[in-house]
């Protein structure tokens, strides 16, 4: 599962991949924000753990788990004619 997590004042937000469902990283973010925990506390995929302040969260996106692409994938035949002169 994609997890992105914008934190404020920080320039870019934080991006896991977690093995954790959708509900449990939306268990674990709604805790948070209630003032239960005072750390978001997510493990991505290889066992790591993200500890995020909760005063700190601006946004949370729980997403589909990303499809991790090798090579360089197909060119259109727009390119490849480009090239080709």
């Amino acid at each position: 599962m994609e997890v992105k997590i914008g934190v404020q004042h920080a320039p870019r937000e934080i991006v896991l991949e977690s093995g954790q469902s959708a509900e449990e990283v939306e268990s674990a973010v709604a805790d948070a924000l209630a003032g239960k925990a005072q750390l978001l506390s997510l493990t991505d995929d290889k066992g790591r753990k993200v500890l995020v302040p909760a005063d700190k969260i601006a946004y949370v996106e729980i997403g589909e788990p990303a499809v991790r692409r090798v090579g360089f994938g197909a060119l259109s035949t727009s390119c490849v004619t480009g090239l080709v002169r």
